[in-house]
């Protein structure tokens, strides 16, 4: 891996795709040895977590269902602070168990204002799985109960990350260089 450009921004190799892969293994065997006997309902947040959500969920082992909603909180390399909610969530939750799959959490603003929607709705347990979490920028608090890596508070790209749209496709992920 070298360093690579995106629009106006070069990016330094921070995780590879062989550590993500591994991690992702290891995340897997904890859910499927504590969700053992229930069929449990992961719900991917779109766009940043359809990777991470499609890697992991070829990695469970036990019955299970997935789903997917869009929120939104970024817009270039900063959050907006408004998170938008763009597709909504059909399934019923009432007496299921609910598994969050995050690319990043950050500031935690998006997942605190919408964990009281999930709620709301009466799960029998709601967890959160998280690939990455920055908890220098964490500014809401939460659990996250399934963690990939905790990575430093710098803009991250690639594995379902992007700037301005672009590097979701990245098999591994990248750090920005800081000029």
């Amino acid at each position: 891996m070298s360093l690579i450009q995106v629009h106006d921004k070069k990016f330094k190799p921070y995780i590879s795709v062989e550590q993500i892969d591994e991690r992702i293994t290891e995340l897997a065997r904890d859910i499927n040895r504590d969700y053992e006997g229930k069929t449990p309902l992961f719900i991917g947040i779109l766009n940043g977590s359809f990777m991470f959500a499609s890697d992991l969920f070829k990695k469970i082992t036990i019955p299970a269902e997935i789903s997917f909603i869009k929120l939104a909180s970024y817009k270039g390399t900063k959050s907006t602070g408004t998170v938008v909610t763009s597709i909504g969530l059909e399934e019923q939750l009432k007496d299921r168990h609910v598994i969050i799959l995050e690319d990043i959490v950050d500031t935690g603003k998006t997942l605190s204002e919408f964990l009281p929607q999930l709620t709301d709705r009466q799960p029998a347990s709601l967890k959160i799985t998280s690939l990455l979490h920055k908890p220098d920028a964490l500014q809401h608090a939460l659990t996250i109960d399934y963690l990939g890596f905790s990575v430093p508070n710098k803009f991250l790209l690639g594995y379902g990350l992007d700037y301005d749209g672009l590097g979701r496709n990245l098999d591994s992920i990248y750090q920005l260089v800081e000029d």
